[in-house]
């Protein structure tokens, strides 16, 4: 089910939620990168709220149903971590794969991963990667492929960190990021400083197209 989020352009967000994503409870460390920001490192994380914000200072994203995802890519090494702070990687070799792919040496996106049934994204799938067998895992990516939805960038293709920097700086990155990284496996959050349209995305479910 598609909830929505609301960030302001200098950062701060909210958020009107139908559910929270349990974090995983998995164990492993992380590779040392070379990287201005190492994982695991903290998601800016939204607040719920009773109704959308509205005015000048906020944009609008559909929020989606899946795992929360900062792909980090350091020349061949590439990492997934969850919004607790664990790695995702084994799970979604997929998703692996196709940041490894990306032209940029160095990056760090920040999304979400999805699976795509029925015209709908299905979390049920998504907890069945969530499997000790790496057999069963390749099984699983190649009859339900998983995606990216990206929505934020926290270093660029320059290897610089955006963290800093105001939302609106960080998305015209990515905008230009993605206008030639884009695959059927990473795609572009959709965003909009309508509040017409935000009130649209709450109410309506997330699309897998």
């Amino acid at each position: 089910m598609a909830t929505k989020r609301a960030r302001k352009q200098d950062g701060e967000e909210s958020a009107v939620s139908a559910g929270a994503v349990p974090a995983e409870k998995l164990e492993a460390s992380f590779p040392k990168l070379r990287l201005p920001i190492q994982p695991p490192f903290p998601p800016m994380e939204a607040k719920s709220v009773d109704a959308i914000a509205d005015g000048d200072q906020w944009q609008y994203e559909p929020k989606w149903d899946g795992f929360r995802c900062l792909a980090f890519k350091d020349g061949e090494t590439v990492v997934l971590q969850s919004k607790a702070g664990q790695p995702l990687g084994r799970y979604f070799p997929e998703v692996v794969d196709a940041i490894a792919t990306l032209d940029a040496r160095r990056v760090v996106l920040d999304g979400e991963i999805v699976i795509g049934r029925g015209g709908h994204f299905s979390f049920d799938d998504l907890l069945m990667r969530i499997h000790p067998a790496e057999s069963r895992i390749r099984s699983l990516s190649a009859e339900t492929p998983a995606m990216l939805i990206v929505f934020d960038m926290l270093v660029d293709a320059e290897g610089r960190s955006l963290v800093d920097e105001p939302l609106r700086q960080r998305r015209d990155s990515l905008d230009r990021f993605m206008a030639t990284a884009g695959s059927s496996s990473i795609r572009l959050s959709p965003v909009s400083l309508s509040h017409a349209v935000a009130e649209k995305w709450l109410k309506e479910l997330a699309p897998s197209g």
